[in-house]
C-alpha cells in the first residue's frame, strides 16, 4: 500500500527504529508498550542530521515504573553517534512540551553517549521513570556529529518536532522545537518494567496496519482501538504496531521495508513480552507490481511466519485481507487470489485464531467492496470509522 511521501527537514522530518528486547516475558518483566517498525532511510540523508534534536512523539499502550527505549542504526551506512537521548511524559498530546520533572537522560552502559554502527540498534539502560498508560512520551535525540542516512519510519500518523540548533534533548519547555516532523527518526520501541501488564500482542502488517489515512495525533490505527478497548474492559496487554505502508509477505521495497519474513525477528518476535501475533498482509503482494496472483506463495509466507513464531511460544492469529475494489488496479484475477487467501486464512487450520477484518468492512450489497463510510475514497485504505470497526472486529478472547 502506498504511504505519504517524506520530505526534506525544511518541511518535515523522518526517523524510525529496529526493535530488540529481552526473550524472557514474565511477570514483572520488560513489556513492549511502544513499537515501530524502521521501513528505510531518509533520502537524501548522507550526512545524516548532525547538531539536530528531535523530539519523538510515541504513545503508550501500557504503564509502568520503569521505561527503556530501543534506538535504530538499521539503514545507515556510517556509525551513528547519539550525543544524549532523553526520555519524557508529555504534557499534552501533540506538544513538544513536557511535564516538568519527567525528563529523564537515558544512558548506555552508564554512560550519556553512545555510537551504534551502521545496520545495528542499540538499548538503553532502565531508567526510573512513571510510565502512564494511552499517554504520549517524548524521545529526544541528539545527533553531535554526521552520521549518513538516518533510519526511519515513514508513516507514523503523528506529528513530532525537531531543532537544527543544538542539543536541547533535556528542555522541558519545548520552545527550542520550531519545526514539525511527520515521521518518526531513531526510536524504534518503548519498553516498560513494573507493568499490570504481563504480556504484549503484536499487529505485523502495512498500511492499514500502519494507519495510513486515518487522522493524525488521533492514535486512531486499527491497534490503538485494540488497545483502547484492552484498557476498558481491564485487559492488561500491551500493544505494538509492527506496521510498514507499502510492506509485502514476499518482496522488498525501496521504501517499504524488507519483506515480512525478512524483518520478522527484528520486527515482531524479539519485542518485549510478546505472546500472541495478529498478522495482515499479503493484500500489497497481490495489488502491487509484480503482481502476486498465486496464493500458494502468499500461503507458504504465512506457514513460514506460523513456524517461526511457534519456535518462540507466540501463538498468531490470521486477519482476512480486506476488500479492494474500486482500487486502481483491481481486476478479477487479482480478487480471485485475495479470495483464495481469506478461505486459507478462514478454514485452512493454520491460525490459531481468525479475525474476519474482511467481514467486518465490506459492503453488504457489493462484498467486494470497502463499504462507503469506511472508505478514505481509494477503496483500498479504510478511514477513522473503518479502523475502528477493524479494531472492534478482534475478539479479546483471543488474545
Amino acid at each position: 500500500m502506498r504511504r505519504l511521501l517524506a520530505v526534506g527537514l525544511g518541511a518535515t522530518l523522518t526517523i524510525g527504529l529496529l526493535t530488540s528486547s529481552s526473550g524472557a516475558q514474565t511477570p514483572g518483566g520488560w513489556i513492549g508498550t511502544w513499537a515501530a517498525s524502521p521501513a528505510t532511510g531518509v533520502p537524501n540523508t548522507e550526512n545524516g542530521y548532525p547538531n539536530f534534536s528531535i523530539r519523538n512523539v510515541v504513545h503508550t499502550s501500557v504503564g509502568g515504573g520503569v521505561v527503556r527505549v530501543r534506538l535504530s542504526n538499521a539503514f545507515g551506512t556510517k556509525p551513528l553517534q547519539f550525543g544524549q537521548v532523553t526520555v519524557a511524559v508529555a504534557a499534552e498530546p501533540n506538544s513538544p512540551r513536557a511535564v516538568p520533572g519527567s525528563m529523564r537522560t537515558l544512558r548506555f552502559g552508564g554512560s550519556q553517549t553512545v555510537t551504534v554502527p551502521p545496520g545495528a540498534e542499540v538499548l538503553t539502560d532502565p531508567a526510573v521513570l512513571r510510565v502512564p498508560e494511552d499517554t504520549d512520551l517524548l524521545v529526544t535525540t541528539y545527533v553531535p556529529t554526521p552520521s549518513g542516512p538516518v533510519t526511519y519510519h515513514p508513516t507514523a500518523v503523528q506529528t513530532s518536532f525537531f531543532t537544527r540548533a543544538g542539543n536541547f534533548t533535556t528542555d522541558e519547555t519545548g520552545t527550542p522545537y520550531n519545526e514539525r516532523t511527520n515521521v518518526w527518526h531513531y526510536v524504534s520501541g518503548v519498553d516498560v518494567q513494573g507493568s499490570p501488564a504481563t504480556a504484549s500482542v503484536v499487529t505485523l502488517g502495512d498500511s492499514i496496519t500502519d494507519g495510513f489515512g486515518s487522522t493524525v495525533g488521533a492514535n486512531r490505527r486499527w491497534p490503538d482501538v485494540l488497545a483502547d478497548r484492552l484498557k476498558a474492559g481491564q485487559r492488561r496487554l500491551g500493544v505494538l504496531n509492527a506496521g510498514i505502508s507499502g510492506n509485502r509477505l514476499l518482496l522488498d521495497g525501496t521504501d517499504f521495508g524488507r519483506n515480512a519474513l525478512a524483518r520478522l525477528d527484528e520486527d515482531v518476535l524479539s519485542l518485549g513480552g510478546v505472546r500472541t501475533m495478529i498478522v495482515l498482509e499479503g493484500i500489497n503482494d497481490i495489488q502491487q507490481t509484480p503482481h502476486q496472483t498465486d496464493p500458494q506463495q502468499i500461503i507458504s509466507a504465512y506457514r513460514q511466519i506460523i513456524a517461526q513464531a511457534k519456535a518462540r511460544g507466540i501463538r498468531v492469529l490470521g486477519g482476512t485481507l480486506t476488500p479492494f475494489k474500486g482500487w486502481r488496479v483491481w481486476n478479477e484475477t487479482l480478487e480471485a487470489t485475495r479470495q483464495a487467501v481469506n478461505t486459507f486464512i478462514r478454514t485452512g487450520g493454520a491460525f490459531d485464531g481468525v479475525i474476519d477484518f474482511d467481514a467486518a468492512v465490506r459492503d453488504t450489497q457489493d462484498p467486494l467492496r470497502m463499504r462507503p463510510e469506511f472508505d478514505t475514497g481509494d477503496h483500498l485504505h479504510p478511514n477513522d470509522a473503518g479502523l475502528r470497526a477493524m479494531g472492534e472486529a478482534v475478539p479479546l478472547a483471543l488474545l
